[in-house]
């Protein structure tokens, strides 16, 4: 499946979950990672690209018109993931966007 596809997922879209700023998009990207912590490695070494890294490629990248995708197992041991999907999104012109930004 292809990030742009989350696009046809109507059932899922909430207006406060859409955004025309990509520094609100972050932010919401920063919360959620906040509250699904990456795990710590048993040597103390990183184990994933710091906070503040992915998030400046994050408000980069998505004026640029490409989805951003966060995935890392957490400290439980469970994978997380979580994105942001551009719309209309470049890929999928044919797509249209579920919702209206808030």
């Amino acid at each position: 499946m292809q990030t742009g596809h989350w696009l046809m997922r109507r059932d899922q879209a909430e207006a406060h979950l859409t955004w025309t700023d990509a520094v609100d998009a972050v932010d919401w990207l920063k919360k959620t990672h906040g509250a699904h912590q990456p795990f710590d490695r048993a040597d103390g070494s990183q184990a994933y690209t710091d906070l503040g890294t992915k998030a400046a490629y994050a408000e980069d990248d998505l004026p640029r018109g490409n989805d951003v995708v966060w995935v890392h197992y957490t400290k439980s041991t469970n994978l997380v993931s979580f994105a942001v999907v551009c719309c209309p999104h470049r890929f999928h012109s044919g797509i249209p966007c579920p919702l209206s930004p808030a």
